[in-house]
């Protein structure tokens, strides 16, 4: 009798011992994001380090545990498309984010995709946060865009005014790629070079995407002697071709970009002759960032062996979609009470030292809040790496 009770009651605890452990070791839910853009070409740099800052914070979160919202535990999972900067891949990117329940994409990183991607996102109830300008992307009745950097029209002008009161510059020349991004940015920031009183003294000037030689392309730029030869929406592998070339022709003047760059190809294609060109940077600089964004920066560089400054900025969109989620659960599922969310959202910002806020802007550029609140730094690059020139806010 004793026998029977003793292997019942061995039995009734392992049970209590299974039960127990399959609890300790049940898995987080998932909470999946997508990131569609270009990872692959000459315009890799920008996609990759979206892509490798949304893995990175992910891979960190989850270590900690995860992030619970509404009461659930969840695990971050990133769900990446390269969309080969070709807008008919970029919509068969969100479309296979539709098909996979996903409702929260970064990306795409260009102009022509995020506007091909529009209409899917909006038919399928996908919040996307793409590095693209157009404007009708974020003013209604578009809603479902988020403009996830400082676009080139808000940093274009900053740029100028700076060099302007500082580097005594009064002429400017434009050139650009023969695509739609690259002539978009170089018109927007002809218009505000003028408005700010500066000469354009060449802003018809364009290059095809696959030049090898830009020399026949630059010297008729050059030869309009600007003190700021500005190169309008330039990818970075054409960007250290273009710099060497102009220096080459002779060219003392400033060289500057609206869009981000990433130092370790300028090193490479440019070397030396890269000094002093001036682009974009991350949203932080050593001043600016906290224990968090060093943490980031060092863990990314673990992963993948090095770090682009670009990424100081692209780490900011998952952590506003997680953020903008735990203050309304609801959002998880229903992109309708994200947005309701967005106008009156503010969490702590962890990359930056203070009481820095995560908060939604663009009603100045937009009519409405559908851009992500980071600071516009500016740099400059010098042997080999980036020092920041100024730091800027945008409304």
């Amino acid at each position: 009798m004793k026998r029977r009770v003793f292997l019942g009651t061995s039995g009734l605890s392992l049970a209590l011992v299974l039960s127990v452990g399959s609890v300790a070791w049940a898995e987080n839910a998932k909470l999946k994001i997508g990131f569609v853009g270009v990872t692959s070409g000459p315009a890799a740099a920008w996609g990759i380090s979206n892509q490798r800052s949304m893995e990175t914070r992910a891979a960190w979160l989850n270590e900690l545990g995860g992030v619970e919202i509404g009461g659930t535990t969840y695990d971050i999972e990133i769900v990446p498309f390269d969309d080969q900067k070709d807008p008919k891949r970029a919509i068969a990117g969100m479309e296979k984010m539709a098909q996979d329940g996903i409702h929260y994409v970064v990306g795409p990183n260009v102009d022509d995709g995020a506007a091909a991607v529009r209409p899917v996102a909006e038919q399928n109830g996908i919040m996307y946060f793409p590095y693209a300008f157009p404007k009708e992307l974020y003013t209604a009745p578009a809603s479902n865009a988020i403009l996830g950097m400082v676009a080139n029209y808000q940093s274009g002008p900053a740029i100028y005014k700076y060099l302007m009161e500082n580097k005594g510059v009064k002429k400017v020349a434009f050139i650009a790629g023969n695509e739609s991004d690259p002539l978009s940015q170089r018109d927007s920031g002809a218009a505000a070079a003028r408005d700010l009183g500066l000469e354009v003294v060449s802003d018809t000037v364009t290059y095809q995407m696959d030049t090898t030689d830009f020399t026949p392309v630059l010297l008729p730029v050059i030869q309009t002697a600007p003190d700021l030869l500005v190169l309008s929406g330039v990818s970075p592998a054409n960007a250290p071709q273009l710099i060497r070339s102009a220096r080459e022709l002779g060219y003392t003047g400033l060289i500057s970009t609206e869009t981000a760059q990433d130092a370790a190809v300028l090193a490479e294609g440019a070397g030396e002759l890269a000094n002093g060109f001036i682009s974009v940077g991350g949203a932080s600089t050593p001043e600016l960032a906290s224990d968090t964004m060093r943490e980031f920066v060092d863990r990314y560089t673990k992963m993948f062996g090095e770090y682009n400054d670009e990424s100081n900025t692209k780490v900011y969109a998952l952590e506003y979609i997680i953020e903008t989620i735990k203050a309304n659960p609801a959002a998880m599922d229903d992109v309708e009470e994200f947005k309701k969310t967005m106008d009156t959202f503010s969490a702590p910002n962890p990359f930056m030292v203070g009481d820095a806020k995560l908060t939604y802007v663009g009603t100045s550029s937009f009519g409405q809040k559908r851009q992500v609140s980071v600071p516009l730094v500016v740099n400059e690059y010098k042997d080999g790496k980036f020092e920041t020139l100024f730091v800027a806010q945008v409304d």
